[in-house]
């Protein structure tokens, strides 16, 4: 995902391209929380005596530091458990998503080879999970790679299909990452437990944004982060059934045995107590926060669609996250919007490689052409964000839109009524 923000600060008072900037809003704005949140200072102060007084090695069990640590990561361990409906002994620390999505595919891919070698996944999945089943396509492993429809969602008569006696596990995210948009999660491990398939999902985006339930959804295995949810970076956990089936996994990481033998490595005890600590405040404030990101969102997607023609919401909003709106501004490179915005952290639906400035693969999925997905932004609304900050959002999207297509000579044929499906271009 390309990302743009500005690079000076500043002044609140100022007035960028003609845009006043409303009383109490601080430039630049963040609005890219799908990448990344600011921890929550309650957060913070939970973690503090874990960094100097209470520093202790959760597994050094012969003294007071240890147990104290211990104690700490076993009350994390209960408030995310809690935020999942799990029970505490399900719980295993890692890293972040990335290797929670690692171990838990490797892991059972690994572990249940000898009943199968067969995994699905779909197209619109994360780097983290695709990457991964690619890996294990080299080591022998089939993938299906789902299609999904034009709103985004799977077609659960697909997954159906595509289930053999061959297939060991089926890892579809909850939410997506780019364009918000909620799988039947529900659905689909109904029928992976009909079909005796275990169930992995990716619950980066989902977790503590909407009530997830990993036995009413019947989920085998669920990866999460806390930098998703107002906390730190580099700490995350993943959930693994213990009845019903009870799910083994074969650890990724060797070297002591820790966590019940699952991952091996001494735990980061700070991480792990802001984790517990975001997971808590997502529970108890899950409700009322998605009421006020869903308003701030639609307000947002008001003020658009009122002022600007030629544009339009990728992904269903039937079935979406609060926070995420990823909208195409056709007749408007996506990269040079950017620039024009470049006072507030917003994403591009493209991704930039090495060589070229590829479309967003998710947007492609949808089956977006090129010219639309690359002019397209995820706008990521979190905790931080306020209205007054969303209506400078919008004044400023609008100005900028207005201006590059003044720009545009395809933006003025339409505008004349010209089909640009038939016309001929000229060859260099």
């Amino acid at each position: 995902m390309s990302t743009a923000t500005t690079t000076n600060g500043a002044s609140s008072s100022a007035a960028i391209a003609g845009i006043p900037v409303p009383a109490g809003v601080k430039l630049p704005i963040y609005m890219d929380n799908h990448a990344t949140t600011r921890m929550d200072p309650r957060v913070l102060e939970a973690m503090m005596p874990y960094f100097t007084e209470t520093f202790g090695n959760a597994a050094s069990r012969n003294h007071s530091f240890g147990w104290e640590a211990e104690q700490a990561v076993e009350q994390a361990r209960a408030q995310i458990a809690k935020l999942i409906g799990a029970t505490s002994k399900e719980i295993i620390f890692t890293s972040g998503a990335t290797e929670s999505n690692n171990l838990a595919i490797k892991g059972i891919a690994e572990m249940y080879r000898e009943r199968g070698n067969h995994i699905i996944t779909q197209a619109t999945e994360h780097k983290a999970v695709l990457d991964t089943c690619k890996r294990l396509e080299k080591s022998g492993y089939q993938v299906t790679y789902l299609p999904v429809k034009a709103d985004g969602l799977i077609d659960i008569e697909d997954l159906k299909n595509a289930i053999t006696d061959k297939t060991i596990l089926v890892t579809i995210m909850i939410a997506n990452n780019e364009i918000g948009v909620v799988q039947p999660v529900e659905e689909i491990g109904k029928l992976c437990h009909e079909r005796g398939v275990l169930f992995h999902t990716d619950g980066v985006q989902a977790v503590g944004k909407i009530p997830v339930d990993v036995n009413a959804m019947q989920i085998d295995a669920l990866s999460l982060t806390a930098h998703k949810i107002y906390g730190p970076k580099g700490v995350g956990a993943l959930y693994v059934r213990r009845r019903n089936p009870r799910v083994q996994i074969s650890e990724q990481i060797n070297g002591g045995g820790h966590e019940r033998g699952m991952r091996s490595g001494t735990l980061n005890v700070p991480g792990i107590v802001g984790l517990g600590k975001a997971c808590e405040l997502a529970g108890e404030e899950m409700e009322s926060e998605a009421k006020r990101l869903t308003a701030m969102r639609d307000r947002l997607k008001h003020k658009l669609e009122s002022s600007l023609d030629y544009i339009h919401v990728n992904g269903t909003m039937e079935r979406h996250l609060p926070g995420n709106l990823n909208m195409s501004f056709v007749y408007v490179e996506g990269e040079s919007l950017l620039m024009g915005i470049n006072d507030v952290a917003v994403s591009s639906g493209s991704a930039c490689t090495s060589a070229t400035l590829e479309p967003s693969y998710v947007l492609k999925a949808l089956g977006l052409g090129d010219d639309v997905a690359h002019s397209s932004i995820r706008f990521g609304l979190g905790r931080f964000n306020t209205d007054a900050e969303v209506d400078y959002v919008a004044d400023k999207v609008i100005d900028v839109v207005q201006k590059l297509r003044e720009l545009s000579p395809l933006y003025e044929m339409v505008k004349e009524g010209i089909d640009l499906t038939k016309i001929e271009w000229a060859a260099h």
